[in-house]
């Protein structure tokens, strides 16, 4: 039987799972609902660190154990994200050469 001939109604994906709540969305980390975690070792370096949280605007709660050794990975983590790296577009095949030739780039470099 040919689809143009059935009555029913075509399966789609339901309404529910297009918008809503994400549930399954993990919280940015740094803000008042999910402060950072951080364990230094004296109370100077706990100034310094906090100087840098207020600087960068996130939330931390900082503990001083002289006993256990400095964990400020979280900090580490935000302040020095990876960039993405962008790469030059190739020219076309009628623009000039970026070789500095003179020629156009499918007689020079784009063979």
């Amino acid at each position: 039987m040919s689809k143009f001939f059935f009555k029913g109604r075509i399966e789609k994906k339901p309404k529910y799972e297009s918008f809503g709540y994400n549930t399954k969305r993990e919280t940015k980390l740094g803000t008042e609902t999910n402060p950072l975690t951080l364990i230094v070792n004296s109370e100077e370096r706990q100034q310094e660190v906090q100087q840098q949280v207020n600087d960068n605007q996130l939330f931390a709660n900082i503990t001083i154990k002289a006993d256990i050794a400095e964990d400020i990975a979280e900090l580490d983590g935000i302040l020095n994200k990876p960039k993405t790296t962008v790469f030059e577009k190739t020219p076309n095949r009628n623009d000039p050469c970026s070789c500095g030739s003179g020629k156009k780039y499918k007689k020079c470099c784009g063979k």
